[in-house]
Parts: structure tokens; C-alpha cells; sequence
């Protein structure tokens, strides 16, 4: 039985502060890395394709929530 092979990756560049804080707060969750949290959500929003896509509303929309769960200032 063949392994899947690994899928290829790509660096995103985020803030040294923004990553630290994602660090601590990830610490005792289910996620293993900051990478690991990013691939999540990015892939959460894109489960909603099919939509009118991402618009400047759902932008505010993710920026609010991610700042009131702290991730973002």
C-alpha cells in the first residue's frame, strides 16, 4: 500500500508579534503550530466557496472576529 505523498507547501509571511501571540495562545489546543492553525482557517474559508466569494464585508467581518478573540490589534 502506497503512502500518500506529502503535500508541496508555501511560505506566508505574518508579524513576528502576531505569530508569538498566536504561539502562546494556541499553546494546550488541538493545533501543533501557528502553520498548522493558519492552513485551518484559510481552508475553513474557502469551504465556503461557491458564494459571491470573499468581499470586503467578510473581510471586516474576519478581522472582527479575530480581534475579539485576540489573534489581531
Amino acid at each position: 500500500m502506497k503512502t500518500p505523498a506529502a503535500p508541496t507547501v508555501r511560505t506566508v509571511q505574518i508579524p513576528e508579534d502576531l505569530a508569538r501571540r498566536l504561539e502562546a495562545r494556541l499553546e494546550g489546543s488541538a493545533f501543533s503550530s501557528v502553520d498548522a492553525f493558519v492552513a485551518f482557517v484559510l481552508g475553513r474559508l474557502l469551504e465556503e466557496a461557491g458564494g459571491p466569494g470573499f468581499t470586503e464585508e467578510d473581510e471586516r467581518a474576519l478581522k472582527a472576529r479575530l480581534r475579539s478573540l485576540g489573534y489581531i490589534d
